[in-house]
């Protein structure tokens, strides 16, 4: 089965913009990840899914330079720009990673493209984040490219489109989807690039580990942390982005419905991602994201009857 590692990448961060080709040491974070994800012998290719947007530019520049493939496709409609990179790479197995995770282990990719081989077509979606026990900055998911197809022909709500999986996890039982899990629950740790204090804790690991060993590990990530302990609480206050799409839209429609709060996810056919998802996350120990593919699960096969 051929399988296309696709890494989503932009400059227009939010709150750190050009995250990705910020220096380390001389080189942009992004180079790191390239050169990590090189040593996933289980995939054939790699590819940077970029945006049409000149801003994006520098990153196919990087891409050119180290002669890696990219695809420039929609910003907000991530989930096609997925389809048509893993289209025009001939990708039968997808592995989707998003570029600001420049510690990523290689190893832990190469252990779950084996695991979906190994159970496909039974199991059809494998990740690490459900639920999390590596550090956030080793996320990862695979899954056919007969789920992202479906997925970018039926899916229509806005989340589905921008965060790509949802839809594919709602395609796929829970006995049909398998979760990777650490030998130990490490997932206190924040090893991705969001803001500044990610960005200074990531700049210490690398400047300690890189000019040692290039080939770094997880486990060499965990014993820098531990002779410097102080490090990990530079960026422990900080708060994974909340999962909020059109929420106002979302209240104003429900409202005029007078629709009860469980029926606004559960039944409501205006149903919207809104702002009490990371709530409900928080009480049942997930977050938003994961709070809209379960309480969509539970939906099951309804569907939103509005015409968009």
């Amino acid at each position: 089965m051929r399988t296309v590692i696709i890494v989503q990448a932009r400059m227009t961060s939010t709150r750190l913009p050009g995250k990705v080709l910020l220096p380390v040491l001389g080189k942009p974070l992004l180079a790191y990840q390239i050169e990590r994800l090189r040593r996933v012998t289980a995939a054939a290719e790699i590819v940077i899914a970029t945006t049409t947007n000149e801003t994006d530019q520098p990153i196919v520049d990087l891409c050119s330079k180290m002669d890696i493939p990219f695809y420039r496709g929609s910003e907000a409609d991530v989930l096609s720009r997925y389809y048509e990179a893993a289209s025009l790479f001939r990708a039968e197995a997808v592995v989707r990673v998003t570029s600001d995770c420049p510690l990523i282990d290689p190893e832990i990719i190469s252990n779950m493209i084996h695991r979906f081989h190994e159970g496909y077509p039974d199991c059809g979606y494998v990740s690490n984040v459900f639920p999390r026990t590596y550090p956030r900055g080793m996320d990862t998911e695979v899954f056919s490219f007969a789920s992202l197809a479906e997925a970018n022909k039926q899916a229509d709500m806005p989340p589905d489109r921008e965060h790509v999986t949802p839809y594919i996890l709602r395609l796929h039982q829970p006995d049909r989807t398998a979760n990777i899990s650490c030998s130990q629950d490490h997932s206190i740790h924040r090893w991705t690039v969001d803001t500044p204090e990610d960005f200074e804790l990531i700049r210490r690991m690398l400047e300690s580990l890189y000019p040692v060993k290039p080939t770094f590990s997880l486990k060499d990530c965990l014993q820098t942390l531990a002779a410097h302990p102080n490090w990990a609480l530079i960026n422990r206050h900080i708060e994974q982005k909340k999962f909020s799409i059109q929420r106002r839209v979302c209240d104003e429609r429900c409202s005029k419905e007078n629709h009860s709060y469980p029926r606004r996810f559960l039944s409501c056919h205006w149903f919207r991602p809104c702002y009490a998802l990371p709530h409900f996350g928080r009480n049942i120990g997930i977050n938003g994201l994961q709070a809209y593919v379960y309480l969509s699960r539970l939906a099951g096969s309804y569907r939103p009857t509005d015409q968009r």
